[in-house]
């Protein structure tokens, strides 16, 4: 099909049409169309949420960038493609059981990063697209892709383009798929019909603010990043606050609860996903002792082309140990003295330490012994408080 670079009415419904065709038969899940006009409630929200300071330590977000205006990415932009990949689980999300007795001690990852890394998978996907767009136009189209690494409010274009709804947590709730689902967007130099926004909501349900271990969920629609597992696993790179770790429980790279319990995730029936992001052994089942004793050529073999290159070893580390004390077990006593005596990192050292008060009785013999040598050896100021008060749990002083 081959259009006018400025294609009258009739020809953009139809190459729209087409577009929507090549979309879905690129593997994405849905797609739909919106302006480029600039999101004004939108950035009111966000000017808002920034201004109480819930964005943490993501200081990008209040950079100068304006993330509600799409033409500052593309200024000759006059559409927005917007897509959405699923990576829903195969049935309906389960708690998570703890290990039986001789399994490995595992933690979890989040269910958007147990695959390849999505950027590159919604990237790749995204220029292809771009590529269809300009055969189906006639000429070289000009475009940006987008995935949630670009300045834009991404959920706001999903919800302007009939995607999905913003859901009470903040996510992305696709009728049909649920939210497990990651979000893409094609600016194009080229004029199509919008979709007509998605309209709906949750109702009364309040699952995923009542279920969020940490209690992150300030009010509907309204998200503390600061007491965030994602938050705190991902992009916090020093101390977790003491009160927040033992609700971590054994989560090492995000956290799924708010989605797990959300009905519109509830399905008997398998959802379609995109086979790039089929988990990973590694990342399905992660080995909190591997994790926590991360060398540099382990690290690198692990986190390659996923989403966990996100964060160093040292944070991995940090998150194993937390875990590891969470986890009530016995055999995590050994790897967390052996991090607590050798680890090059203050932060891994220090949180060893709490992990080994956590573990209260099961922290053994080896685990006082090696909070006692700490008390006595480690340099560091912030290790040695940390040794302290695992001691005093441990009634050890």
């Amino acid at each position: 099909m081959s259009t006018d670079p400025d294609p009258g009415p009739k020809a953009q419904a139809d190459l729209a049409r087409e577009i929507g065709k090549a979309a879905l038969e690129l593997g994405f899940a849905r797609v739909g169309f919106a302006p480029v006009d600039r999101f004004g409630h939108a950035a009111a929200r966000l000017e808002r949420w920034l201004n109480a300071g819930f964005h943490g330590g993501l200081g990008y977000l209040a950079a100068p960038d304006d993330r509600a205006d799409p033409r500052a990415l593309l200024p000759n932009a006059k559409s927005i493609v917007v897509v959405a990949l699923s990576y829903a689980p195969e049935r309906s999300p389960t708690p998570l059981r703890r290990d039986r007795l001789g399994a490995p001690l595992v933690g979890v990852v989040a269910r958007y990063a147990r695959g390849e890394d999505y950027h590159l998978v919604m990237k790749r996907k995204l220029e292809a697209l771009r590529e269809a767009c300009s055969r189906l136009v006639g000429r070289t189209v000009v475009a940006r892709a987008c995935v949630d690494t670009a300045p834009l409010l991404e959920h706001e274009a999903a919800r302007l383009a009939g995607v999905g709804l913003t859901a009470k947590s903040t996510l992305t709730i696709v009728p049909g798929l649920g939210s497990f689902v990651l979000l893409g967007e094609l600016l194009l130099d080229v004029e199509l019909p919008v979709s007509a926004p998605a309209e709906g909501g949750c109702g009364s349900c309040r699952a995923c603010l009542d279920a969020c271990p940490t209690g992150a969920f300030v009010d509907a629609y309204v998200l503390d990043a600061r007491r965030c597992i994602a938050y705190l696993t991902i992009e916090h790179e020093g101390a977790i606050p003491r009160e927040l770790r033992a609700p971590i429980g054994q989560r090492v790279f995000g956290c799924d609860v708010c989605q797990d319990v959300c009905p519109f995730n509830a399905s008997p029936q398998p959802r379609p996903r995109a086979p790039e992001l089929e988990p990973r052994p590694a990342l399905e089942n992660a080995d909190l002792v591997a994790l926590l004793e991360l060398g540099a050529a382990g690290y690198r073999k692990l986190v390659k082309r996923t989403a966990l290159r996100r964060v160093k070893a040292h944070t991995l580390a940090r998150n194993a140990a937390v875990a590891l004390g969470n986890s009530g077990d016995a055999r995590a006593a050994a790897p967390l003295a052996r991090a607590l005596r050798e680890h090059r990192s203050e932060l891994v050292r220090s949180h060893a330490a709490w992990a080994l008060g956590e573990l209260g009785g099961a922290a053994g013999a080896v685990g006082r012994e090696a909070l006692l040598q700490a008390m006595a050896d480690d340099q560091s100021p912030v290790v040695r408080d940390e040794v302290r008060l695992a001691l005093e749990r441990l009634n050890l002083i």
